[in-house]
């Protein structure tokens, strides 16, 4: 149910529904929207992280870097779309990229949806993630 009175984005959930674990199953807000394209695990100089969580944690802190640019900040995060070249990697390291997301994007889980794809553009990447945040007017 949707809270009027907060600011900010809002978790969404019908009546009954059973609490999602680590996502929402959708979010409201009211706001100047931000978006990301797809970002992957790697530095400043092009350089992947070793392996699905390190690239994780790399990819979520160019999210948090990107949206800080327009004065976001992660709690404004309302969908994150994951792209993973092998879902049964993710689900096997599921504990592991779960405490990554909550040290780098904190205890706010926004609409996510998670896809394998077959590749994506850059070779060496193991996921992409693309995320949508609103800022408060």
């Amino acid at each position: 149910m949707l809270d009027k009175n907060k600011t900010g984005p809002v978790a969404l959930r019908p009546k009954g529904w059973p609490q999602p674990k680590g996502y929402s199953d959708g979010m409201s807000a009211k706001g100047r929207v931000v978006v990301t394209g797809g970002c992957v695990g790697w530095n400043e100089q092009g350089e992947f992280a070793e392996g699905l969580v390190a690239q994780t944690r790399k990819t979520l802190e160019n999210i948090v870097a990107i949206i800080a640019e327009a004065g976001a900040e992660p709690k404004h995060l309302m969908r994150l779309t994951w792209y993973v070249t092998d879902i049964e990697d993710y689900l096997a390291k599921q504990i592991e990229i779960g405490a990554v997301y909550r040290e780098v994007i904190g205890k706010h889980f926004p609409a996510m949806a998670v896809v394998q794809v077959v590749r994506l553009v850059e070779k060496q990447a193991l996921l992409e993630i693309e995320a949508t945040a609103v800022l408060s007017e």
